[in-house]
């Protein structure tokens, strides 16, 4: 478990995955992986640079007997509230499986393994995660909102100026009235 919360330390694993999608998946793939990194970054700039400076709750103390040592990785230096790698783990899962429904359990799986790695490993408390974990899918719903209008306003200035489609003609004949 240290080892998935450590691989997904910098956004890494998502990265990595985003990466395969884009090569291997075709241009849905390459749609997915472009809108999962950005979900990423936007999720991530929110969280660190907005939630966690207001917040500022204080990382869980891991010095007591319940959590064994072997367990550990290293504290972050950041608030613990709310969990940026669970954000930004299910801000990805989101994108890429509104993109890619047949990845979508898989990966949504692995951002569940990565929220509680960080309560494992003793560097969030179980809130952290859970709140992180719906504001990575909100911000990823948003930026999702966000790509599907730009594309919708990019398909119509491609029809309403492509010379011969049905669009143009009609506008032509009128125009020639």
């Amino acid at each position: 478990v240290r080892r998935l919360s450590d691989a997904a330390n910098n956004s890494r694993l998502w990265l990595g995955i985003a990466a395969t999608i884009a090569l291997v998946g075709g241009g849905r793939g390459r749609r997915a992986a472009l809108e999962g990194v950005v979900a990423i970054g936007v999720t991530s700039a929110t969280v660190n640079l907005g939630v966690k400076p207001v917040a500022s709750r204080r990382r869980p103390d891991r010095f007591g007997p319940d959590l064994v040592a072997a367990r550990h990785v290293p504290m972050p230096e950041s608030a613990s509230f709310p969990s940026g790698h669970a954000a930004s783990a299910f801000a990805f899962a989101y994108a890429v499986g509104r993109h890619l429904p047949g990845l979508g359990l898989p990966i949504r799986l692995l951002a569940g393994g990565v929220a509680y790695s960080r309560v494992h490993t003793g560097v969030h408390y179980p809130g952290d995660v859970v709140v992180g974990s719906i504001l990575g899918a909100a911000t990823a719903a948003t930026v999702a909102a966000a790509s599907d209008r730009l594309s919708q306003r990019q398909q119509g200035r491609r029809r309403s100026v492509a010379p011969g489609t049905p669009d143009q003609k009609s506008r032509r004949a009128r125009s020639s009235r």
